[in-house]
């Protein structure tokens, strides 16, 4: 088994092969002048299994995938595994008006055409992965991310919303810190108030855990609020650390410190998944060689 880092997981990659004990691979990755994706895996050949660890977001790391992918199965790689840190376009997972794409499932269909099994961090609807018609297995970040805050001395673990619970509740369980969902309401026509559910945040150290913090704005909001209610400090964290327009920038103002993992490598993904990805790798390594055990019992 070998793990071949993409140009957007290059971190992660060399954090999962010293999980594995394996070998890591560091291809050339270059872009012409017209913006196309050359890639070479500059070895003789990959007569082993191949771990290729690269996001699918934006389009341009998606093409690099798929070519990484090819250029494996070139070099004689017997069989391709696809880490997909952050899988763009899993929030499509139905036609919600006729005449829309199925994002989602075009990009699952894509991945199969040479991988055999594909891993994910925290993706949006783990249903998407039915698609797929290899081993697919979603990964936690939570327990990366409990394990990070251990002696932080966190006293509350808040979800931005009750769906979400079950990732803060996960969180706080590796912490051993109380748990609960923020709850919006709305005061007059503009203004709305964020709050914890059934805890009171006064003089606790919160932990906000959200899965994306694209814009930010939801935490942003939360924070300041939080700030109000007496919390003696604020601190968020997610999976997936988009940050766009200026996010981070602002969420450091209302925040005491925002972190996110290394799915999307930023200035604060300082937590690594790569142990969790290992598990889910050895998981799947482990149920293919009791599937070949009973298939040489049978005679299949």
């Amino acid at each position: 088994m070998i793990v071949i880092g993409g140009s957007s997981s290059k971190a992660l990659a060399q954090d999962l092969a010293k999980e594995l004990g394996v070998r890591y691979i560091q291809p050339n990755i270059a872009r012409f002048p017209d913006g196309e994706c050359y890639v070479r895996i500059e070895e003789e050949d990959i007569d082993d299994e191949a771990i290729i660890v690269q996001n699918s977001h934006p389009d341009s790391n998606l093409v690099e995938l798929l070519l990484l992918q090819d250029a494996a199965v070139g070099l004689g790689a017997r069989k391709i595994t696809s880490v997909v840190p952050y899988f763009g376009y899993a929030r499509q997972d139905e036609r919600f008006k006729k005449g829309e794409a199925l994002s989602a499932k075009v990009m699952v269909n894509l991945m199969e055409m040479t991988s055999k099994r594909l891993v994910t961090v925290d993706v949006h609807k783990p249903i998407v992965l039915d698609w797929f018609h290899g081993a697919a297995h979603d990964v936690h970040a939570a327990p990366s991310i409990g394990d990070f805050f251990k002696g932080h001395g966190i006293d509350l673990v808040l979800a931005p919303d009750e769906g979400a619970m079950q990732r803060a509740a996960e969180v706080g369980k590796v912490i051993g810190a109380e748990v609960d969902h923020l709850e919006k309401t709305r005061l007059s026509g503009e203004l709305v108030r964020m709050a914890p559910k059934n805890v009171d945040a006064k003089d606790k150290n919160a932990l906000i855990v959200d899965d994306i913090i694209s814009t930010g704005g939801t935490i942003e909001a939360a924070a300041n609020q939080l700030k109000i209610m007496g919390a003696r400090s604020v601190t968020a964290v997610c999976t997936h650390g988009l940050f766009a327009k200026g996010a981070l920038d602002r969420l450091r103002k209302c925040c005491n410190a925002v972190y996110s993992t290394n799915t999307i490598e930023n200035d604060v993904s300082v937590i690594s998944v790569a142990p969790q990805i290992a598990k889910a790798v050895r998981k799947q390594k482990k149920t293919n060689r009791l599937t070949d055990k009973i298939s040489l019992r049978s005679g299949k």
